[in-house]
């Protein structure tokens, strides 16, 4: 449900794991493992982003 209220109206966002786990009080594995299961059984597809200089940013998630 965080994911979808804080996706746009093309059902894409993109927070970082450190910020839904500080905004749900949750740890950050936890967040980290609750995303793989949703990945897993379809609900969401996640896609890791980049910087220009390579480095990683957060990632984009698309709700299904």
């Amino acid at each position: 449900m965080y994911l979808k209220s804080m996706s746009a109206s093309r059902g894409e966002c993109w927070p970082g794991i450190k910020t839904i786990a500080a905004d749900l009080g949750l740890s950050k594995s936890t967040v980290k493992r609750a995303i793989a299961d949703l990945e897993m059984h379809g609900y969401i597809e996640r896609e890791h982003r980049h910087r220009d200089n390579g480095s990683f940013t957060s990632n984009l998630y698309r709700m299904k």
